[in-house]
């Protein structure tokens, strides 16, 4: 009887937080590599793609600041450093990470003390908002700090907090909204101080891209997510159809890659990067090791950089049609 009930004490799962507490691992002193990797650079191309659409939808209204460009470009890429460590604390201390099959996280994997992660998190976000002022300041567009705070806290709200809307499918919302949508117009509105019908297109795109990486990810993770209790989108949709929405988020940008070829000569160029884009499409939907979905995931978040740099190339440089 004694044995019974140790046994059932023994294997009872953790109460509370999304995938129980994590055991307590002793931390080692991080290396450089340790927080270099914690930043995912492979995401950081989902910062830039925005900045590069946005100021190439300004320069074809004789708009181009570079200053103010490279301003727009320190918040997005310090708020998606920032988001990258934020998930990485957040889902680390509720022992989410302790399922996961890629590569080990600084907080779940017992690299870096948890409060000196999420410390960086805020470091990266208080960055990101110090650039954020000084675009107010010099646009005068006061009520952009509003649109700034927004952005911080639904970063910080992904993965943090008691209920995190990214354990409830709605982290492809997030990514499109915010880097697909808020960077790429608001690049374009500090700039020009008005919004484009191509800069809507190009918000479009990008968000896609974005959705398509989260994705794969996620496609990636979803024994791993389902049984921490994350339900992200590709854990409801099952595998099957997030690879469906994998294929569409990273095909639809280039239908509407139409909508350019109306008013640029040169716009078919951007066609090209389908040279990286086929590839990642088809390792994305035939995987089935998580090493191949990584290569899928960088494939993608490279092809929507190649796919944003082109098409801002061809406005940038190239006459309209």
């Amino acid at each position: 009887m004694s044995q019974s009930k140790s046994k059932s004490k023994s294997t009872r799962k953790p109460a509370g937080r999304p995938g129980g507490r994590p055991g307590r691992v002793p931390a080692r002193k991080a290396t450089a590599s340790d927080w270099i990797a914690g930043a995912r650079p492979r995401t950081l191309t989902l910062a830039i793609a925005p900045v590069a659409l946005g100021s190439a939808a300004a320069n074809q209204a004789n708009a181009f600041d570079w200053p103010l460009a490279v301003l727009c470009l320190v918040v997005a890429l310090f708020l998606q450093i920032g988001v990258n460590y934020a998930n990485d604390y957040s889902d680390g201390i509720r022992g989410t990470d302790k399922y996961r099959v890629g590569p080990a996280r600084l907080t779940g994997g017992g690299v870096a003390n948890p409060k000196r992660v999420r410390n960086v998190a805020f470091v990266s976000f208080g960055v990101a908002a110090l650039a954020g002022i000084a675009i107010v300041v010099v646009t005068q567009f006061w009520w952009l700090l509003l649109v700034g705070a927004v952005c911080v806290i639904a970063a910080w709200f992904y993965t943090g907090g008691k209920r995190p809307y990214g354990y409830n499918a709605m982290g492809e919302i997030f990514v499109f909204v915010f880097f697909g949508l808020v960077a790429t117009l608001g690049t374009e509105f500090v700039q020009e101080h008005v919004l484009q019908s191509w800069g809507w297109v190009m918000a479009v795109m990008i968000g896609l891209f974005s959705c398509a990486v989260l994705m794969i990810n996620n496609i990636r993770d979803i024994p791993q997510d389902a049984q921490a209790g994350k339900r992200t989108l590709a854990v409801l949709l099952g595998a099957r159809w997030s690879r469906v929405a994998y294929a569409l988020f990273l095909l639809l940008p280039y239908v509407l890659m139409i909508f350019f070829l109306i008013f640029f000569v040169n716009a078919g160029y951007v066609y090209f990067t389908l040279i990286l884009t086929l590839p990642a499409l088809i390792i994305g939907v035939t995987a089935k090791t998580p090493k191949e979905m990584i290569l899928a995931l960088k494939l993608s978040s490279f092809s929507a950089l190649a796919f944003s740099l082109a098409l801002a190339a061809v406005i940038f440089f190239l006459q309209l049609g």
